[in-house]
């Protein structure tokens, strides 16, 4: 199984807006994380949807490695 690229060591805090779908990349490929650009076309990797329903603001995984995708869980710390 491939890994995906560390895209940060660290996470991405963004704020969404409530009723919208994103894509997180997961290949870490990405020219606009922490979300999909489809540069993923071609590997084993596939981005994983959110979809919120109210305004919010989340921290997502910028190692590509948390095991509660897309959210980080601080695995970065042990990179």
């Amino acid at each position: 199984m491939a890994e995906p690229v560390i895209a940060r060591k660290n996470y991405y805090e963004v704020d969404l807006d409530g009723g919208k779908e994103y894509l997180w990349c997961a290949c870490g490929r990405s020219k606009t994380q922490p979300f999909c650009d489809n540069s993923h076309k071609g590997t084993e990797f596939l981005p994983k949807m959110i979809k919120v329903e109210q305004d919010l603001r989340l921290y997502l995984c910028g190692c590509k490695r948390t095991t509660d995708a897309p959210y980080c869980d601080g695995t970065h710390a042990g990179l």
